[in-house]
């Protein structure tokens, strides 16, 4: 009887494995381009798919990535991001793209992470301190990259770029998401809306509340 019992418990476990992988993580058709008019449309991945053959080659492309952004703001930086959002005939195809300008000496791309995607970066011009923290117990991860060198950031870590070179630096990154979501640290923990409790902060942050309440009172910038 026992040996039946982990019989029958051997199959279960061997039936639900296979229906946890039974699924296509690959769109079932070639492309699904988004659409905000849901008329005629069929719901993919957050947005509607326009009829394949009313598709057009303006639905898969983009224009403008030469521009430098502009970098003067208070963290030196700009990031173009390219994703389903400016180009409809990424959606379901799990890719998109960004271009990173930064000020000379300075020019920060500040902590942030990426919910939804990895990133693999490369510097174009310039010379780039770039990092990540791990999960805890927090290591930091970091190198220097001048042009051609390439960098990964995991996904979901928080990870930066600084410039500290004495010209503008470029760098283009990319995504494994259509929409891969950001979330700038400082941002997010300061300038919320509504604000966190700075009680809360306080005690987070081991710091006095004064602090909190100076930091929550500060304009705090997004360079997307």
């Amino acid at each position: 009887m026992k040996g039946a019992h982990v019989l029958a418990a051997f199959v279960l476990l061997a039936l639900s494995s296979s229906f946890a992988s039974a699924f296509d993580p690959s769109p079932l058709q070639d492309f699904c381009v988004a659409i905000n008019d849901p008329k005629d449309g069929v719901f993919v991945n957050g947005k509607f798919c326009r009829d394949p053959m009313l598709a057009t080659a303006n639905d898969f492309s983009f224009s403008g990535l030469n521009i430098p952004g502009n970098t003067s703001n208070k963290v030196g930086s700009n990031v173009t991001l390219v994703n389903v959002d400016k180009i409809p005939g990424l959606n379901t195809l799990g890719i998109s793209l960004a271009r990173i300008d930064f000020a000379p000496y300075g020019g920060l791309n500040p902590p942030h992470t990426h919910p939804r995607a990895t990133e693999i970066l490369v510097v174009l011009e310039g010379t780039l301190y770039v990092g990540f923290v791990t999960s805890n117990p927090n290591r930091l991860i970091t190198k220097v990259l001048n042009a051609g060198d390439v960098f990964v950031f995991p996904i979901g870590l928080i990870h930066f770029q600084f410039n500290i070179g004495q010209t503008n630096a470029v760098a283009i990154s990319g995504l494994s998401s259509q929409n891969p979501g950001v979330i700038t640290i400082a941002n997010a923990v300061f300038g919320s809306n509504p604000p966190i409790n700075p009680y809360v902060l306080t005690k987070a942050f081991q710091v006095d509340k004064n602090v909190v309440n100076y930091l929550q009172k500060q304009f705090w910038v997004n360079n997307q």
